[in-house]
């Protein structure tokens, strides 16, 4: 039997690595991808740093590669005696003189585990271009976020956490996203604990305030408080002690 290749198999821990991109398939639509493709641009951080839009996902793939995604569970789906389980499917019906009409939502996440994290969601009539809708938006979400090593118990000067204490809101949800030393993990909720993973976080503290049962919500307030991380200008002697690189600074 013919072995499967991991880059078109899903791991057991549900996160899926992108395939091979091939430029010379891609028609860019854009003048960011045409720059993109003849080779003007060659670093996606001269993309960010300038707050353009991306408008095609393939720039992400040429720019970041291997990048890695992964769905999160922002449904429920039945379970035994009434009870519910939780599921990557969010499932709505419209009713209509036919019958039930049923469409799939999703969220999905991508990053390199390299200080590269975004976000998307995907809505369709089926599974499959649910899945792929959400993971074309969350790479046209791709945010640069910094890393370091802001806990006063440390001190390492590594990029295994975050250099100081940010705070994400959406809707009533507030999340706050606190330093820690080596050997904490990710003390966070576990879809969030999936996005930070990606974006290259081993150890943080957290705290939730608000109707943290909105999964949706609790993620995206998550992934603001990520994206306020490089927001924050931080100068050089507080860069060097909180272990803050050059390519952060």
């Amino acid at each position: 039997m013919a072995k499967k290749d991991k880059s078109t198999v899903e791991i057991e821990s549900g996160i899926r690595t992108a395939k091979a991109f091939d430029p010379n398939s891609w028609t860019p639509k854009t003048d960011l991808g045409r720059r993109v493709k003849s080779g003007e641009i060659k670093n996606i951080d001269e993309i960010l740093d300038k707050g353009i839009r991306i408008m095609e996902p393939e720039i992400v793939d040429a720019l970041l590669p291997g990048l890695e995604s992964d769905l999160l569970a922002i449904g429920q789906s039945k379970g035994k005696f009434g009870g519910g389980k939780r599921s990557i499917w969010k499932t709505t019906q419209k009713k209509s003189m036919e019958g039930n009409k049923p469409s799939f939502s999703t969220m999905a996440v991508v990053g390199n585990k390299d200080g590269y994290i975004g976000i998307g969601m995907g809505k369709a009539k089926e599974t499959m271009p649910a899945r792929e809708k959400a993971i074309r938006r969350a790479k046209l979400n791709v945010a640069k976020i910094k890393r370091g090593c802001g806990a006063w118990a440390c001190g390492c000067g590594e990029a295994h956490s975050i250099p100081f204490a940010v705070e994400g809101k959406c809707g009533s949800v507030i999340v706050k996203i606190m330093p820690a030393p080596k050997g904490t993990n990710l003390v966070i909720s576990k879809q969030c604990q999936k996005v930070l993973a990606l974006a290259g976080l081993k150890d943080v503290y957290s705290k939730n305030k608000g109707l943290t049962v909105t999964r949706v919500n609790l993620i995206k307030a998550c992934f603001e408080a990520l994206k306020r991380l490089s927001k924050v200008k931080v100068k050089a002697d507080l860069a060097r002690r909180v272990g803050l690189g050059a390519r952060n600074e």
